[in-house]
């Protein structure tokens, strides 16, 4: 039985007789002969007989109307077709001339181009040939005009000088992204140098010099691509990352403090550039909260990110230092709180940040930092100071116990805090810019937003700065004549037993009635001072004192004992003879706090908000 014609329907055979045509085609591709494309059931008689070609050959059944060729470089089955220029192509098994390249004409392969084609010659680019496709795109053109007139098109795209420039240097130029006029399509413009015959210009060497018939005997061929797609891509895409950088600026923005707290003692002041245009923003904040009794924290930091996670980031930081602040913690221990918190915020990300609390009392300014740059101090006489160590690692690293530095901040003094962002230069140590903003800051004076802008400006950053900068500027004022009778301190060693309560309640009413305080304000200090003092005698431990500090807008009651315990305020049952000072205090004051000293101890405090005059 002949399973020829049942072949196909068996499993595997179709690939094995695909795999056969495949074979016999890379034998006739080598010369080995040709393979009738199909076989059927039935021989036939007339497909096995050969027609003699015109050269007594017999003719090769699977070649259509042109043969083979045998002409130099040449080989069977492959060649071209002798005296027709035209190369055999196999389709479906059988070879097909096609036209071969000298066959055609300039004109005719660059009229079928879809880009568009211009030809231009001479000094003055005079228009040699359009193609269809320019024509189609700007309309029919002049042959022999100059390009200026024939071709206003070119100027509008700003191509003329570079026409004059291949022109000069015989090299080909390249002009990417050219919109047409009215924000139509867009080009990238490819200008080829050319030479045309001297016959074609008709220029003699002997009417003309030598340089003059060189240029009218070259030409440049102007090549217009169209991608207006790719331009509107790219432009859909620069639209999106200015959206997503809009974004992040907003949420940056938004996530910093819109309006300082100004304390009583400082004047600050705090600025935030974000970085260039071409630039991701970054994750750089500040903030400065009031603590009570007249101390202040300020925080400095810089997010090692970009982009909106890096502003997420920062504003959780931000919102975690605010609470731990609340809590009055010395500044090693806030950063030590924020240190594991910001290795379960993101364990990738880690920041940069310095936290430091500034008491007027003292005079000082503790801080503590967790891998940020050093605090610069400039005091009243102009030497400029930088913050020493102790600096600890950055944020989310672990394993490190901070610790706490101190460093004078007396009337008169300036201080600034700042991101690496102002000081960091590529191909520059960072030490270098710090030395440079020392310099900067010797020679800045006025206000804090002043010296701001200036130390700005001193560092060259704009705004095409490559990365977010945030500075902040405090300012310890040396104040005199009628303002500095607005400010005044008194204290009292708190020494014996029971007996320094009633000489507190007398340094109190004393002190107070000398700073003119009314009647009424007057007795609720002196109950504050009276509460305050009593609860220190029962529950505290020696040395105890009592401090009383007005400022222009507040008076401020404060005592102080050895002892750490920090009081809480409870509810007294009416049976219970004590726990009602706490309570007392809070009702009769405008605030009221506690915190543990440095030295061991604790200080409880209470505020009276001033009258407005």
């Amino acid at each position: 039985m002949n399973f020829t014609r049942w072949s196909a329907r068996f499993p595997g055979t179709q690939r094995r007789a695909a795999a056969r045509t495949e074979h016999a085609a890379a034998q006739a591709k080598r010369g080995e002969g040709a393979v009738p494309a199909a076989r059927g059931g039935r021989p036939d008689p007339g497909a096995e007989r050969s027609t003699p070609a015109a050269d007594g050959h017999p003719a090769d059944p699977t070649v259509s109307g042109t043969g083979t060729g045998s002409g130099p470089g040449s080989r069977p089955g492959s060649g071209t077709a002798p005296g027709t220029g035209t190369t055999p192509a196999r389709r479906t098994g059988v070879l097909t001339a096609v036209p071969s390249l000298d066959e055609l004409s300039v004109r005719e392969v660059l009229g079928r181009l879809p880009a568009l084609v211009a030809l231009v010659h001479g000094p003055e680019h005079r228009v040699a040939y359009v193609n269809d496709a320019y024509t189609a795109g700007f309309g029919a053109r002049t042959p022999g005009a100059p390009a200026h007139e024939a071709l206003p098109e070119l100027g509008a795209l700003g191509l003329l000088p570079l026409l004059d420039q291949v022109q000069r240097s015989g090299k080909p130029r390249t002009a990417k992204n050219r919109t047409a006029p009215g924000g139509g399509s867009s080009y990238t413009v490819t200008c080829t140098p050319v030479d045309f015959p001297k016959t074609a210009t008709g220029a003699t060497p002997t009417s003309t010099s030598t340089a003059e018939a060189d240029a009218h005997h070259t030409g440049i061929l102007i090549h217009l691509a169209d991608v207006t797609d790719h331009a509107e891509a790219v432009e859909r895409l620069r639209a999106s990352e200015r959206r997503q950088r809009e974004a992040a600026v907003t949420l940056q923005r938004s996530l910093l403090p819109q309006e300082l707290e100004q304390p009583d003692d400082l004047r600050i002041a705090a600025t935030y550039q974000p970085g260039g245009t071409e630039a991701a923003v970054g994750g750089d904040w500040y903030d400065v909260i009031t603590l009570g009794a007249g101390r202040t924290a300020l925080v400095i930091g810089d997010v090692m990110g970009r982009g909106v996670r890096a502003a997420a980031v920062m504003g959780q930081l931000r919102t975690a230092v605010r609470a731990y602040a609340r809590l009055d913690l010395p500044p090693h221990e806030v950063l030590q709180l924020l240190d594991g918190l910001a290795a379960e915020i993101d364990a990738s990300q880690i920041a940069t940040c310095v936290y430091a609390v500034h008491d007027p009392n003292e005079g000082l300014l503790a801080y503590a930092s967790a891998g940020h740059l050093p605090i610069l101090v400039r005091d009243e006489h102009g030497t400029v100071r930088r913050a020493a160590d102790p600096t600890g690692p950055p944020l989310g690293t672990g394993g490190w116990l901070h610790t706490s530095g101190t460093i004078a901040l007396g009337p008169g003094s300036t201080a600034v805090l700042y991101t690496d962002g102002l000081v960091e230069r590529r191909g520059e140590d960072i030490d270098e810019g710090v030395a440079a903003l020392e310099r900067a800051l010797a020679g800045a004076q006025g206000t804090p937003s002043v010296i701001c802008d200036r130390l700005m400006r001193a560092l060259g950053v704009d705004a095409d700065h490559d990365d977010d900068v945030a500075v902040m500027v405090l300012q310890q004022p040396a104040r005199a004549g009628a303002d500095a009778e607005l400010f005044h301190n008194a204290a009292l060693e708190l020494l014996g037993g029971i007996e320094a309560a009633p000489r507190a309640r007398a340094f109190a009413q004393g002190v107070l009635a000398s700073w003119r305080f009314p009647v009424e304000l007057c007795d609720l200090g002196v109950l504050a001072a009276s509460e305050l003092v009593a609860n220190s005698l029962q529950h505290g431990t020696p040395p105890m004192r009592l401090r009383l500090r007005r400022t222009d807008r507040r008076l401020i009651i404060e005592v102080t004992d050895g002892d750490d315990h920090l009081p809480r305020r409870r509810r007294a049952e009416p049976a219970d003879e004590t726990g009602r000072g706490i309570s007392i205090v809070a009702t009769i004051a405008s605030s009221w706090g506690s915190r543990r000293t440095p030295g061991g101890g604790k200080a409880v405090w209470c505020e009276f908000a001033l009258p407005d005059k």
